[in-house]
């Protein structure tokens, strides 16, 4: 499947069965589809089944008075219309990320979204990622919740702040990802000469939450709520210098080692989902006995970053070592702010002080 389109509305057919539960929540919805001909809209299908997601988002200058209360901002970003066929791949939370990016990437600071409250499972989501119930909106098709995400206010929680990073206090560390895990895992730091149609809609890309497994120098030291940025190795032995690129930030949301899992099936269990090993490569991981232990890593993906420095330029602009392993390395908060500035993450992603 490929991976998520930037599209006109005009290039989406409005005949395509998906549409046909928002054709019978909102009478208007055809007359409205057809107004936003030349509109972008991001989405998400497939030969076999068609649409699978459709997702419009629209900045709006406040203050939002069609809403009760009204949202007293000055900008905000509205959710217009978003809709996923769920299949258990977690197709939403892909999305949801999305919403995020668009945000942060406008220079906005809340999102909200208008649901009818019989849309559970999406309510689900949303709150899942921070949203909470701010109001409601009455139109003539009835009355919906008003879901309301505001950047602003922190919890302490890694899923309910994401994608913010509370940098502060926290410590820093440089984590190498080979190729091939690298892409399945992070399908939105993909490299320019990837194939996105190697990004499956399955769980472990689609889902905000990463589990990483290896048995790495130092990794031992790693703590909830640290910050970690995703260094993907070079393809080539012998080229890291101009290949290997920094692609991502990310926040520990949980360590664990093996002997905390009860048994080999616990942590299959654990890992399956949200990691790129099959049942049988995660067995093999368990089961195997090397020098360092093995720690298994579950982080949020926050954010993709714009551009990717290099090692020369993380050797020659940052500092880092190039003679230091680079399997899992801390970075001091200097390092860490000068690599996430070459990377283009958009200001107020990460609270550097309190």
């Amino acid at each position: 499947m490929p991976n998520i389109e930037k599209v006109k509305f005009r290039e989406v057919s409005l005949a395509d069965p998906f549409f046909d539960t928002l054709k019978e929540s909102y009478a208007e919805f055809e007359e409205w589809f057809a107004r936003k001909a030349e509109t972008d809209a991001y989405i998400l299908r497939n030969v076999a089944d068609g649409l699978q997601a459709f997702l419009y988002l629209k900045l709006e200058e406040g203050p939002v008075a069609d809403i009760a209360p009204p949202l007293n901002v000055q900008r905000c970003l509205k959710v217009g219309t978003f809709k996923i066929v769920a299949h258990g791949t977690r197709l939403g939370e892909r999305f949801v990320k999305k919403i995020f990016d668009h945000a942060l990437s406008s220079n906005v600071r809340h999102a909200y979204v208008t649901v009818f409250p019989e849309h559970v499972p999406l309510i689900r989501i949303l709150e899942r990622y921070g949203f909470t119930q701010y109001g409601t909106k009455d139109s003539p098709n009835g009355q919906e919740l008003v879901f309301l995400k505001d950047f602003n206010i922190l919890r302490a929680d890694a899923l309910l702040d994401y994608p913010v990073v509370n940098a502060v206090g926290s410590s820093k560390w440089l984590l190498s990802i080979y190729p091939a895990f690298h892409t399945r895992l992070f399908p939105d730091s993909i490299l320019r000469n990837e194939d996105a149609r190697i990004v499956d809609d399955i769980s472990e890309t689609n889902s905000i939450s990463k589990v990483y497994i290896a048995y790495m120098d130092g990794m031992t030291a790693i703590r909830p709520g640290d910050a970690v940025v995703v260094y993907r190795t070079a393809e080539v032995q012998g080229r890291a210098w101009f290949t290997s690129v920094a692609t991502s930030l990310c926040v520990v949301q949980e360590v664990r080692q093996r002997n905390e899992f009860p048994t080999r099936e616990a942590f299959v269990e654990y890992c399956k989902k949200n990691s790129v090993f099959s049942e049988a490569e995660l067995v093999d991981l368990y089961n195997r006995h090397v020098r360092n232990p093995m720690v298994v890593i579950r982080m949020t993906y926050n954010v993709a970053f714009r551009r990717r420095p290099t090692m020369q330029r993380l050797v020659e602009e940052v500092g880092l070592d190039r003679e230091a392993y680079w399997g899992f390395r801390a970075l001091d908060d200097d390092a860490f702010r000068q690599i996430l500035e070459l990377g283009g993450v958009d200001e107020g992603t990460v609270i550097h002080q309190a």
